[in-house]
């Protein structure tokens, strides 16, 4: 993301982001805005039909009954119109606002689909997903009511003082005179409460995603017995985002104070002023009360514009943080030509001196010139320390990082040259953490090609040893398998990773296998479903298991980012080198 300057360069246009969003919509902007200016015109009519009233109906001795019923006839008609063009602006200006929010929140999550890997090691999800969720209801609460507040006030103060000027030009004069003084406080104000108010909104971030990360591990809290340590650091986010907000509000109590003091002053003398000249019979009583009526409209309008303008301070804040992600660009991206993968897919993969650096730790290599030669339909199983740069091998094949130095070929093609959407939808992946939606098991398994029919998801669950208990879910496939698969055990929720990758029915495999957790029953059950997977695939395997590098075509042993021993396992253990020091780890683990 942008550094701290830009920022707060871009927090103070950011609005426009809002502005474009709604531009799509112009007929409901044209009656949002007619029937804004009609409930404007109606409230500054009001005032003219107490003059009516009080000129016709009090102001002259002897005034008919008829020249009475017509004066209030006249208010009771600005009084319906006045609340019919309200309705009616309200319902369009919250459209408005509900469907421009609705657009941002889709141009942002649309944005973020396309970032790699890196840009969510550098920005925490749960901050991101306070922005989707925090940041769109301030735009929406912005859209929908102060922007509207704005522009009414705004209406109603400019043709009030149009009307003043029309009743008594030495009077409205006076009062003109005095705009510059209330003006001023909010200009002195305004920088620094736009300031407070994007702290405020990083403050609530940070209190969203300590509730996200506490109760997406609330069973390790629990179990260290840790609530009261978790509770006190929730209780510190959310008393740092309530000092922010006080100072927020204290100085946006302070500006409306001063320019709500100033208004009515001015409008306190500006009477008295025009109690001499009704004395004095230079206007009538209709016209000082019209006046005093009008007066306290566009001040009370003005006095409304300081409190919508830090609600607008405070959307400009919003729109700047959602407009961060929506223009973050992703560096791994297609070429402008992209070359095409040949046809049939073959799955053959190669590492042609290859030495990299995460952009997170650019001090440290996490390969080293490493290369490597994986023919179609082999199974490399890849072993070694935490660290080795085993599951990099993974990164770079998918294309979530481009190396600094050397290659990566798929069928011949380097991947730097293709498109990764095309590249990807060669590969299977299954991760060594299962990623199990909050969906029906039928969509978790199709995710993996979702235009996959019933009958074939089924034979992808039965080939993954996941049809049995699946069929007996109270709903089968179609069973709700709870955030993260919480209705799940570990291994069943393994198998239906791999029936998702069975599914893909992709020419390379990449599988970080996981299967040193689970019981005896539940690990053979798993086991079979590799093996099933495996077949006919070219598969790079991050071996855990014993099993899995004696089935292996070849063992590939990793460590410090470079590729230090290879072999089968007969070979490797015979060596003595580090392979047959971590076989003989495991084997001593396994026997206790």
């Amino acid at each position: 993301m942008a550094g701290t300057d830009e920022k707060q360069r871009a927090s103070i246009g950011d609005l426009r982001l809002v502005w474009r969003a709604a531009a799509r919509y112009p007929q409901q902007i044209t009656a949002a805005f007619l029937f804004l200016c009609l409930s404007s015109a109606a409230t500054l009519a009001i005032p003219y039909g107490f003059k009516r009233v009080i000129d016709r109906g009090f102001g002259q001795a002897g005034a008919s009954e008829a020249a009475v019923g017509q004066a209030f006839h006249y208010l009771l008609m600005i009084v319906i119109v006045l609340a019919f063009a309200t309705a009616l602006r309200f319902y369009f200006v919250s459209w408005l606002g509900e469907r421009t929010v609705a657009d941002i929140r889709v141009a942002v999550q649309k944005n973020l689909l396309t970032l790699p890997p890196r840009f969510f090691e550098e920005n925490r999800p749960s901050e991101i997903a306070s922005r989707l969720t925090a940041d769109t209801a301030i735009l929406e609460q912005v859209i929908g009511s102060s922007v509207s507040i704005a522009l009414r006030n705004l209406a109603t103060g400019t043709g009030g003082i149009i009307y003043l000027f029309a009743l008594s030009p030495k009077l409205a004069a006076m009062l003109v005179a005095g705009i510059p003084f209330v003006f001023a406080p909010i200009v002195l104000f305004g920088r620094r409460v736009r300031s407070l108010s994007r702290s405020s909104q990083d403050q609530i971030a940070d209190v969203g995603s300590t509730v996200s990360e506490t109760l997406g591990a609330m069973k390790v809290v629990q179990a260290f017995g840790q609530q009261e340590r978790e509770l006190d650091r929730f209780g510190g986010a959310v008393q740092g985002a309530f000092q922010v907000a006080r100072r927020r509000f204290t100085l946006r109590a302070l500006m409306t104070f001063t320019v709500i003091a100033l208004i009515f002053s001015a409008i306190v003398l500006i009477l008295w002023e025009g109690a001499i000249d009704v004395a004095a019979g230079r206007m009538t009583g209709g016209s000082i009360a019209a006046f005093v009526f009008t007066g306290v409209l566009v001040g009370g309008a003005f006095g409304a514009l300081t409190e919508v303008y830090g609600d607008l301070l405070r959307g400009s804040g919003a729109a700047g943080r959602l407009h961060e992600l929506m223009v973050a660009r992703p560096e791994i991206k297609a070429p402008e030509q992209p070359v095409p993968l040949p046809q049939p897919p073959r799955g053959a993969l190669v590492f042609d001196k290859v030495s990299f650096r995460y952009p997170t730790r650019p001090d440290e290599k996490a390969m080293h010139e490493l290369s490597l030669a994986i023919a179609p339909g082999e199974t490399v199983a890849v072993v070694g320390p935490s660290g080795a740069g085993k599951s990099t091998l993974f990164q770079l094949a998918l294309r979530f990082y481009d190396p600094q130095e050397g290659r990566v070929t798929l069928d011949g093609v380097d991947l730097r040259d293709a498109d990764p959407a095309q590249i990807r939808r060669r590969i299977a992946l299954v991760p060594q953490e299962t990623v199990i939606f909050a969906a029906s098991a039928r969509d978790n398994i199709r995710y993996g090609r979702w235009e996959a029919t019933d009958e074939e998801i089924v034979a992808a669950a039965k080939a993954a040893n996941a049809h049995e208990f699946l069929g007996l879910m109270p709903d089968g496939y179609d069973s709700f398998l709870g955030e993260g698969g919480a209705r799940l055990s570990g291994g069943q929720r393994q198998r239906i990773v791999i029936a998702r990758a069975l599914l893909r029915d992709a020419p390379l495999l990449l599988l970080d296998e996981a299967t040193s957790a689970l019981d005896a029953h539940s690990e053979k059950l798993v086991q079979e479903a590799l093996e099933r997977l495996m077949k006919t695939r070219t598969t790079i395997v991050i071996a855990h298991r014993l099993a899995t590098t004696r089935a292996a075509d070849r063992i590939i042993v990793m460590d410090g980012g470079r590729i230090v021993e290879e072999g089968t396992h007969q070979s490797l253990n015979a060596a003595g080198g580090l392979y047959a020091s971590l076989a003989r780890l495991q084997f001593e683990d396994r026997a206790a």
